[in-house]
């Protein structure tokens, strides 16, 4: 249980309105209709790593029930040291397995999934959550990835996941083996619980073998001078986010992502009649991104899929330049939207994936400061997407925020 205040919660010494505080988008996966070439885009184009798979087969009742499905893995993938930051699970495998009917149309995203700051904060959420009659789908611990969730749905159907401890990936590449652990944890746990080091030791203890896990090191030829390095393409990621959604009922979109989860609204934009509301659960002028679903036919997405856009971060302009014109010589369709539509992100493009899912490339997001301000409109960069000057003049935030940390490759 959280430590409970008379008007409020505990939350490391700090009170709070609830007993988490979000700290950062940690990671984000969809579900694909065509494996083959979603994992070309997102693996072999954008540079995602793949550190494990998780086999959806034996889950099968019968198996006929995936005759003609395709590959029945789904593939976890980094782009730091994050066990995963990107998934990528077969949509139609999972609509098979789905026996309980827990899949909702439209939320092709498999989770949107943000760090909190402790173990504690995430058993606490799981029982707040069933306090206050938030639905939970389950509470538990990733296999593969380590981290410790919950995962609460929102208003429209789509799976968030609280979580704690995320698995980190060294330098030779390797994930955890698969038969680290001898059980599976499928419910929120006690604490105080043993620490990964003490994990450690009892696997070794058991004779686990640690050099057995995926080696997810890059394998493309490394041919692109990107910053002084050698790598396979001429862009490197160094973050994601900010998430977008399309909202079927806003207020009660917009109330389950601030008043449950906490997230402070930045910005309000009103664009072809409709309001855009931007939120923040740190210092960046936004993570999340909610647009009114009469939106969506207006941009000319998919109707698929309730995602407006999933935000993939690049290492600065020279790179996100680069990497536009190298992705449509390989034939991904590139979009510009109105650049309203992305408050305090500058220069952004869309890129296509295979199943119709928009993945938002920039290099910039506007920090928020201690008064919780964003810059004035009339103070930010004019953006011409029919122009994009060769180079750009500094800004007082250009290089500040969450910076990425260890060698690109």
């Amino acid at each position: 249980m959280a430590t409970q205040l008379g008007d409020g919660f505990d939350v490391g010494g700090i009170r709070l309105d609830r007993p988490f505080k979000i700290r950062r988008l940690g990671h984000f996966g969809f579900n694909s209709r065509n494996m083959n070439a979603a994992m070309h885009f997102y693996r072999d184009l954008l540079g995602f790593q793949v550190t494990d798979t998780l086999d959806f087969g034996p889950r099968a009742k019968d198996p006929s029930d995936l005759e003609g499905l395709g590959d029945t893995k789904g593939y976890f993938m980094r782009y730091g040291t994050d066990h995963h930051a990107f998934v990528l699970f077969p949509h139609d495998v999972r609509k098979a397995v789905d026996y309980n009917t827990t899949m909702v149309d439209g939320a092709t995203m498999n989770q949107i999934t943000w760090q909190v700051g402790s173990l504690r904060e995430v058993r606490a959420a799981n029982d707040w959550f069933s306090e206050i009659g938030i639905k939970v789908d389950r509470s538990g611990r990733d296999i593969p990835g380590s981290n410790w969730h919950v995962y609460p749905a929102d208003p429209d159907g789509r799976r968030n996941e609280l979580f704690y401890g995320i698995e980190q990936i060294g330098w030779n590449g390797l994930s955890k083996p698969k038969n680290m652990y001898e059980q599976k944890f499928m419910q929120a746990p006690e604490l105080p619980y043993m620490s990964e080091a003490e994990e450690v030791r009892i696997a070794r203890a058991a004779g686990v073998e640690m050099d057995t896990g995926t080696n997810s090191l890059d394998q493309g030829a490394a041919e692109f001078d990107v910053g002084g390095v050698l790598l396979p393409r001429p862009f490197k990621i160094t973050g994601i986010g900010p998430v977008g959604l399309f909202a079927e009922d806003m207020p009660e979109v917009l109330r389950f992502y601030t008043e449950t989860l906490g997230f402070v609204p930045t910005e309000t934009v009103h664009w072809n009649g409709q309001d855009c509301h931007f939120l923040r659960c740190g210092a960046e002028h936004h993570s999340l991104a909610l647009y009114p679903m009469s939106l969506r036919a207006d941009l000319g997405l998919t109707d698929w899929s309730t995602n407006m856009a999933f935000g993939v971060r690049l290492n600065d302009y020279a790179q996100l330049k680069n990497a536009i014109a190298w992705l449509q010589k390989k034939g991904v369709k590139i979009r510009y939207f109105p650049h309203e539509l992305f408050p305090g992100m500058d220069y952004t493009a869309i890129a296509i994936d295979p199943d119709g899912h928009a993945v938002q490339l920039y290099c910039y997001m506007e920090q928020i400061g201690w008064d919780g301000r964003p810059r004035p409109a009339d103070q930010r960069r004019v953006i011409d997407n029919d122009n994009w000057p060769e180079t750009l003049d500094a800004t007082t935030d250009s290089f500040a925020g969450e910076q990425f940390m260890g060698p690109w490759g």
